[in-house]
């Protein structure tokens, strides 16, 4: 099965994604090469929405590079051009940029602020720290 893919451009950040296409993003991550039909019933009980509105969703993911699709016989199928971390890491740096220009150290320090850490919490952060640190 060969999917039609709009070429992405040189660079190896993700599209920009939209809170309702996150949501649908997931479902194809979760399902793995669905066909649309099949989005929308993993998405019925988690959202209120029409199958026209999540076609709609599907589509323009497919558009932005996010989704490849394809016919091979009555339903289309999709599937994720970039992986879960890749979108994760995408979105986690345009929220830097945008809110923190682009700085960890005072989100850290924001969210910190209002959330008490559990010991295994504070370990993992460390720990991924000092992996950085080396």
């Amino acid at each position: 099965m060969t999917f039609k893919r709009k070429p992405r451009s040189e660079s190896v950040d993700a599209p920009k994604i939209s809170d309702a296409e996150w949501t649908v993003l997931k479902a194809v991550w979760q399902l793995n090469t669905p066909t649309a039909r099949e989005v929308v019933e993993r998405l019925k009980d988690q959202v209120d929405w029409r199958p026209k509105t999540i076609h709609t969703l599907l589509s323009r993911l497919v558009q932005k590079g996010a989704l490849a699709s394809e016919k091979p016989e009555r339903e289309y199928v999709f599937k994720p051009l970039i992986t879960e971390n890749e979108g994760r890491h995408a979105a986690s740096r345009s929220f830097l940029d945008k809110v923190f220009d682009g700085e960890i150290a005072p989100f850290l320090a924001c969210f910190l602020e209002r959330k008490k850490l559990s010991r295994k919490e504070l370990d993992e952060l460390k720990s991924i720290l000092e992996e950085k640190k080396q």
